[in-house]
């Protein structure tokens, strides 16, 4: 009897190994979306390939006709970031919801084009606006979490008018001004000015409801 239970747990734990050994990243789309992207690099510092998958939903009320009469597919998109193991992947966070669709409508120009980066580690959530600038989002692993760690923005296209950049580590914050009004795109010049911050904690990524709504005015 105690053989007969000893090779039941064994059978077990090889099946659970293996499942573990195999899971793919489709494995941790939720149920009602599907995978728009997949980014690749390490964000633990572990030197395996994490994974980032950007999912969209798919419920049918979202499919709409935009204001030229085109059917476009509104659902809003997220984020689910996977640590590489030896044993198959493990979910680092998720937020499922926090990104605009692809297909906003941008107004008199075009809705702010959004990609992600891996780079040094970082998480890097970049949003081009072509003549009126990018911004991007700095995110970094740390105390088990996905938190902001930097801003930054550019507004202009070909001519840069000014720039900021937001270190929420150091609580600095860095404004650059054009000065020269006769720029065409590379001769202009900046007066630097810093500034300190308030915060109280560092952002999760998981707790921010949209990117859209968050309010980088410190």
């Amino acid at each position: 009897m105690k053989n007969f239970l000893q090779i039941f747990l064994l059978l077990i734990l090889g099946s659970y190994t293996f499942q573990a050994q195999n899971n793919t990243v489709e494995d941790f789309i939720p149920e009602d979306y599907v995978l728009y992207e997949q980014v690749f690099g390490d964000l633990n510092k572990d030197k395996q390939e994490d994974c980032i998958l950007i999912i969209k939903g798919t419920n049918k009320d979202n499919i709409v006709k935009n204001r030229f009469d085109e059917v476009v597919d509104r659902n809003r998109r997220g984020i689910i970031i996977l640590f590489k193991t030896e044993n198959g992947y493990q979910k680092a966070t998720e937020n499922i919801d926090c990104f605009y669709s692809e297909n906003e409508d941008g107004g008199v120009y075009y809705a702010p084009e959004l990609s992600f980066e891996i780079k040094r580690g970082n998480l890097i959530i970049h949003y081009a606006h072509g003549r009126y600038g990018w911004w991007k989002y700095i995110f970094r692993f740390q105390d088990s979490r996905f938190k902001l760690i930097g801003y930054d923005e550019t507004n202009g296209g070909v001519v840069i008018r000014d720039e900021i950049s937001i270190n929420f580590l150091t609580k600095k914050k860095l404004t650059r001004k054009n000065s020269n009004e006769d720029s065409e795109g590379g001769d202009e010049v900046f007066k630097e000015m810093w500034s300190k911050i308030t915060i109280d904690k560092l952002l999760n990524l998981s707790e921010i409801k949209d990117f859209e709504g968050l309010d980088m005015n410190y």
